[in-house]
């Protein structure tokens, strides 16, 4: 996978959480990923499809940072990952996806964005549903990590 094509997804966290929550992230390593068992306790999942490539977006938060962050867009720090938080993730990656979207349609790629799934709940996992290999890159910050997951199938 070309960092051309990784580089919007990162840059789309990164000011979505900076401009949202006032979160400010810290990338760490990428790796491939070869186990569908997510790093966090609830993720955001979104699929892509183009016409001349298919693919899937997937953020996961540590349960403290998605709280944090549903305080600092809400001013009210909810108790777990309750509906609203989960709305919230599906927000933020509805937001990370079109961020890139937008980045890549400048470069020639295009591609319709699905709906976001959020599951969430200890060692839940992430079925991409596409082909290709699966890169993991986590984040850190002041309230804890975030993954994000992204595969396409070229």
């Amino acid at each position: 996978m070309k960092a051309d094509f990784v580089n919007p997804f990162i840059s789309g966290l990164l000011n979505v959480l900076e401009t949202m929550a006032q979160t400010t992230l810290t990338p760490g390593k990428p790796k491939k990923k070869q186990s569908d068992v997510a790093k966090g306790d609830v993720s955001g999942l979104i699929g892509m499809v183009g016409p001349e490539v298919r693919g899937s977006l997937s953020i996961t938060f540590d349960e403290s940072l998605a709280l944090t962050i549903m305080e600092r867009m809400v001013g009210e720090r909810p108790t777990s990952l309750d509906a609203e938080v989960a709305d919230m993730v599906g927000e933020i990656t509805n937001m990370i996806c079109g961020n890139a979207k937008r980045d890549l349609a400048e470069k020639g790629y295009e591609f319709g964005m699905a709906t976001p799934v959020v599951v969430s709940g200890k060692q839940h996992t992430i079925s991409h549903q596409v082909d290709g290999p699966k890169i993991i890159l986590p984040f850190i910050c002041d309230a804890g990590q975030a993954h994000l997951e992204i595969c396409f199938d070229q």
